[in-house]
């Protein structure tokens, strides 16, 4: 993984994907998505309800435009938009959560593996972070598999009683590397 120049964060690249921030422009036009003239440059099911919740929570907390907030999870090869990756900002107690979705079209293939290892590797350069975390319900068992092949290990299972319990999930530069 690495940054598209040295200066420029705003974009990070791995074998098969690119990282890009979201602009305000592509979290307007994912918001108004529906009913509308769809951008070429989206897969056929992007967005997704989750990539929308996230486009609508972009504009009260526009810390998450930044390097170390959300991004677009583009192939390389097609320049497609597949889904959606990001950080919660700001940092808590020094950990920041990420969450993630590829679009059911995509999956499969690794891109959520990719793009989990990719941004969770450079969260961790941001000043004071030293830990990614991540929750997921376990009746998502795709999820899981995704946070440990990622390098991620769970800390935490909180059985929930109308709900699906949740594992929680935590990397340092130390299970990166591994």
């Amino acid at each position: 993984m690495h940054s598209s120049s040295s200066e420029d964060l705003s974009e990070l690249t791995t074998e098969r994907l690119c990282l890009r921030t979201w602009t305000a422009s592509e979290a307007r036009a994912v918001r108004h998505s529906e009913g509308s003239v769809r951008r070429a440059d989206w897969a056929e099911d992007f967005p997704s309800e989750g990539d929308s919740v996230i486009a609508g929570l972009l504009d009260d907390n526009p810390a998450w435009l930044g390097s170390f907030g959300h991004r677009l999870i583009i192939e390389r090869d097609t320049g497609i938009v597949v889904g959606s990756i990001g950080l919660f900002w700001p940092p808590s107690e020094g950990a920041l959560e990420l969450g993630y979705g590829v679009v059911a079209s995509r999956r499969g293939r690794g891109y959520a593996t990719e793009a989990t290892r990719a941004l969770a590797a450079f969260a961790l350069t941001a000043p004071g972070v030293h830990t990614v975390t991540a929750g997921v319900e376990l009746s998502n068992p795709a999820s899981v598999r995704v946070l440990e092949k990622s390098g991620f290990e769970r800390y935490d299972t909180t059985p929930a009683e109308d709900a699906a319990s949740v594992a929680r999930f935590g990397a340092t530069q130390h299970n990166l590397r591994q």
